[in-house]
């Protein structure tokens, strides 16, 4: 990299100009390179779109900035070199280093574009699991961060092998000194391969006050909006010890519930919870597939209670409290074409006639006492 550094200045300076003359003549080669490198691009990008692959406008987008922004500072470089030569002593060789670092941040720049655009296409489909994309995107990064750090050091003149050496010891030191962090980023990778959620799924925890919808999985925390709009921001080391309900992965949700009858209605109960369990097994809503059962259970203090237990097809929590209200409505209906009536709490108060007209006081002095017994 130095050597073509210095054939090229020399090359340059060959021509006999001044450093003021030899950085215009660079700062317009470089301009006329940067409209050459658009005009080839547009080309390059309609020829793509008449292609029936994605990946190929992907790559394209993703080396437009990086490559134009080489284009003007690799000359750049060569400037400098030229005014530092003509100004002073000091020697220039730095400056190949520098053309190389660029390169590798070039590369980098391209890399990390190019893993975003096909994160966002492919989430963009709505056919993957936006959680495993994330998951590789990051870990993509992070591969592609570590090499070029290792490039950049080993460019430099830093021995890897002693840097990997100090690394097992100083990694014990920072093990022992970030273990909350490195628990953290382990309780991450749990989430991300054990999928016990995933972002957009509705979670909650009966060991903590934790539930609401997952926004984010990150490396060291989860962040879940509760359903009152505040963010939870939970580290994820924290799911390694707690026991997690994922209500988004239900199958069917369940409508469970105690109807009371009057006593006077005893003779209608069998009619009334056959005809209420034909309607479930008929009901366009309602999954006659999983456990449907509609019996009379027990004698309550002022009612005859039977129970229905039906699981609906949908898992939608809205939609789920509309199909569980027109059940309800059916029932209902189905007890009053019966002319009988759900039961409600009711007390009845039996006196001796012997003792009433013995003690007319008791109803003279009392104008709440019910007209249906001062009749008898």
């Amino acid at each position: 990299m130095n050597s073509s550094m210095d054939v090229l200045q020399n090359y340059i300076q060959s021509f006999g100009y001044d450093w003021l003359s030899n950085v215009l003549l660079i700062t317009v080669s470089s301009f006329i390179a940067w409209i050459a490198w658009r005009v080839i691009y547009r080309r390059i990008e309609v020829l793509a779109q008449h292609t029936h692959l994605e990946w190929d406008d992907l790559l394209i987008r993703a080396v437009r900035s990086p490559i134009s922004a080489l284009i003007w500072l690799w000359p750049a470089t060569i400037s400098i070199g030229l005014i530092i030569s003509a100004h002073s002593e000091i020697d220039s060789q730095w400056i190949g280093q520098v053309d190389l670092l660029l390169v590798i941040a070039i590369f980098i720049w391209i890399s990390l574009r190019l893993i975003q655009n096909v994160e966002t296409h492919v989430l963009a489909q709505k056919k993957r699991d936006e959680t495993t994309v994330q998951a590789i995107a990051k870990v993509a990064r992070l591969f592609f961060l570590t090499i070029g750090i290792l490039t950049v050091m080993q460019s430099l003149g830093l021995s890897l092998s002693g840097l990997l050496t100090f690394g097992g010891v100083g990694g014990l030191i920072v093990g022992l000194a970030a273990k909350d962090l490195l628990s953290n980023f382990f309780g991450g990778m749990m989430i991300y391969f054990d999928r016990p959620f995933k972002v957009g799924d509705w979670i909650r925890s009966p060991d903590r006050n934790i539930e609401g919808t997952v926004e984010r999985i990150g490396w060291r925390m989860t962040i879940i909006r509760t359903f009152d709009k505040r963010p939870l921001y939970v580290p994820n080391s924290v799911f390694s010890n707690i026991v997690v309900e994922n209500p988004s992965r239900m199958l069917n949700r369940r409508i469970f519930e105690t109807i009371g009858l009057r006593y006077d209605d005893g003779d209608k109960v069998s009619v009334i919870v056959g005809e209420i369990k034909t309607m479930l097994e008929n009901h366009r809503d309602i999954d006659s597939k999983q456990t449907l059962m509609v019996n009379f259970d027990s004698f309550g203090t002022s009612s005859l209670n039977f129970f229905v237990y039906a699981f609906t097809k949908t898992v939608n929590w809205a939609r789920y409290h509309e199909v569980k209200q027109d059940v309800l409505l059916q029932i209902m209906a189905i007890i009053h074409k019966h002319e009988a009536d759900i039961a409600y709490p009711t007390q009845t108060l039996k006196f001796d006639p012997k003792v009433l007209s013995e003690n007319p006081d008791v109803i003279n002095n009392n104008p709440t006492f019910p007209n249906s017994i001062i009749s008898k």
